[in-house]
């Protein structure tokens, strides 16, 4: 092997250059038109331009990355994760063109990569399922009858692929046809395969995956557990390792079950193997036939180079150590930093600002200007603590996310700060049902961190807005209003320059004196504001003219200045008569009709973003006044969708 396609992108494609440049191989990066300037682009040794835009369009085009490999010469591929990562098709693809594929065998993928044949499998082995139906019959009567037959609450799982999409949680008959139907769509839209299956649902197991890897001498060993409960629309957001609930017997015995499984299948390489948890008691879900977003977890843990093992498996080589060598030390944790808002909807834009933190491992593809595309997944990178103790990891990943910035669209990083804070998670006890039982109460704690300074976010708009002013203006001494809008809030407050470097800003009845202090040399493009003793340090990125994007300490508020707006919200009769679409992305189905009279919380549209299908619904019961799009129709945040009479 000694030139390595990397048919990904992003941080996995960067992670793959790492390894591989350190190894001797060099790499040849692929890429769409929306990422010719992604970072994965310049780092390695050559690179190649799929075209398009869309993963359809580009990393899913195995014709293209054949053409890449042929043009560039790369004797090898590496799927990455995502997109063709488990397509049997293209590893065969790939194997018949004479390269390296590196990873599993295309019948082992086959075999394990299909829900409904792993489960046959296991049944063969022994390995504990939950009661479901992975049959041919795929007819809505027929999952009709069968979920009689298993029971409510039930799961419908896509059959190919895994990530969340194609799953829908039914607790009732009356919501089967429907959930049927979206379950199809998404499947079909994300993995090209529309087939189903059913499965008895565990309300509030834990989600625990076991890290198999085999050689084609015959070796398969587990490199232990990963907690990966705490998620959110089925995708995981938090991992972690060693489990607070798996002692070293059930490892071993979860260990074996999915080594098991792996041998059977004569794989071959980097897989997981993934269990729901519930009372000392595992069911086996599904079989991931790549390597996992979470793998630093284990590398963390166990000082190997998992990248570097599937290299030298798919060169021929032995697993580089047995299971007796294997040691776990100390504790990881890994977030996912995301593209997405509070609801946990996807958003797209261009980075204007970016700030690594130090002390923890950071995997991502960001810069300052990078853009993040409306067409791939919202994930931008993942942040992994590795300590002694579990409390140590937590306190260390809290601080990194404290300390990291990434300005110019929304992110769930003080999401996933306070999950780490949350009394339920530091004991152990968070299960998959954590953000369903303790979202709100999450959700609060930020809105109320948002504003809790209404005079900082006043201030840092007055610093940011002073910063454009050229040539400078002479300090008014005059008190001047200044209205903020945060999210639907609307903060009145009055200002006052108090030269040479302080502002004295009141809300309501509260006045405070706040001093601009020097930029410190580490960041010069931050602002330091002094209140009441404490320092404060303020990101500030405009958005637009009157648009703002805030990050004070820990907390971010996206604000606007609308001190020429009305004093009532003077956008609540224009909101009330408008659906626009809150983030961008597809429209791939359409409900509302001109004329149609309409409930509170209706669908009316659907929009596929990042992969993932989003019902947007009717804020209000009224009459649709028209409809702005049409289905297949790309749309961008704030777009209008449909009017209200």
């Amino acid at each position: 092997m000694k030139r390595l396609l990397i048919a990904n992108r992003g941080e996995i494609a960067r992670r793959i250059i790492r390894s591989a440049h350190a190894m001797g191989i060099e790499t040849v990066a692929v890429h769409s038109d929306a990422d010719a300037l992604a970072m994965h682009v310049g780092e390695a040794t050559l690179a190649f331009a799929l075209g398009g835009n869309t993963a359809a369009e580009s990393y899913l085009r195995i014709d293209a990355l054949l053409a890449a490999a042929r043009a560039t010469h790369a004797d090898a591929v590496h799927p990455g994760y995502g997109f063709l990562s488990e397509n049997a098709d293209f590893a065969q693809a790939v194997i018949d063109a004479g390269l390296t594929w590196v990873g599993p065998p295309p019948a082992a993928i086959r075999a394990l990569g299909s829900k409904s044949g792993l489960k046959q499998l296991a049944a063969e082995l022994d390995v504990p399922c939950l009661p479901g139906y992975a049959g041919d019959d795929q007819s809505d009567e027929r999952f009709a009858l069968e979920s009689t037959r298993i029971g409510f609450p039930l799961m419908i799982k896509a059959a190919a692929g895994g990530g969340g999409r194609g799953m829908r949680l039914v607790h009732s008959p009356r919501e089967l046809l429907a959930a049927l139907r979206s379950a199809r769509s998404e499947a079909t839209s994300a993995f090209g395969d529309g087939e189903l299956l059913l499965e008895r649902a565990l309300l509030a197991p834990r989600h625990v995956e076991i890290q198999v890897f085999a050689d084609s001498l015959g070796h398969c060993i587990h490199l232990g557990e990963r907690d990966c409960s705490v998620q959110r629309r089925h995708q995981k957001i938090i991992e972690e390792s060693p489990s607070p609930a798996v002692d070293a017997a059930l490892r071993a015995r979860m260990g074996e079950c999915a080594t098991r499984l792996a041998h059977a299948a004569g794989y071959v390489g980097a897989g997981t193997v993934e269990f729901l948890l519930a009372g000392g008691e595992f069911f086996l879900m599904e079989m991931n036939t790549r390597l996992q977003v979470e793998h630093p977890v284990t590398e963390a843990l166990t000082g190997f180079d998992l990248v570097e093992w599937q290299l030298r498996v798919a060169r021929g080589e032995p697993l580089p150590a047995a299971q007796g060598e294997v040691a776990w030390h100390g504790h990881a944790i890994e977030v996912r930093l995301c593209a997405e808002d509070e609801q946990f909807a996807p958003h797209s834009g261009v980075i204007q600002r970016f700030i690594a933190p130090a002390g923890v491992r950071f995997d991502h593809a960001l810069c300052d200007g990078a853009a993040v595309a409306p067409y791939y997944d919202s994930m931008l990178g993942k942040l992994i603590a590795h300590a002694p103790t579990r409390q140590q990891a937590l306190d260390r990943l809290i601080a990194a996310l404290q300390s990291t910035t990434v300005l110019g669209l929304p992110t769930n990083r003080t999401l996933l700060a306070e999950c780490l804070r949350d009394p339920a998670f530091r004991r152990g006890q968070a299960s998959i049902a954590f953000l369903a039982e303790r979202g709100d109460a999450i959700r609060d704690a930020l809105a109320a961190r948002e504003t809790r300074h209404p005079a900082l976010l006043a201030a840092a708009l007055w610093v940011a807005s002073a910063r454009q002013r050229t040539p400078p203006v002479l300090a008014s001494p005059f008190e001047r209003p200044l209205r903020l809008r945060v999210h639907d809030r609307i903060i009145d407050t009055r200002l006052r320059e108090l030269p040479p470097d302080a502002l004295r800003i009141s809300v309501a009845s509260d006045t405070s004196t706040l001093r601009v202090l020097p930029a410190t040399a580490f960041d010069p493009t931050a602002v330091r504001l002094a209140l009441d003793g404490a320092e404060h340090l303020v990101h500030v990125a405009a958005l637009d003219a009157n648009r703002w994007h805030v990050q004070i300490d820990d907390s971010d508020a996206f604000v606007a200045d609308a001190s020429w707006q009305a004093a009532a919200n003077g956008n609540a009769g224009a909101g009330s008569k408008e659906l626009r679409a809150p983030f961008n992305g597809r429209v791939v189905a359409l409900h509302a009709v001109p004329d149609q009279g309409i409930t509170l919380g209706e669908t009316l549209v659907v929009i596929e973003s990042m992969k993932l299908e989003h019902a947007v619904v009717a804020p209000r019961a009224g009459t649709v006044a028209s409809v702005a799009v049409v289905v297949g129709q790309q749309v961008a945040t704030h777009q209008l969708l449909v009017a209200f009479a």
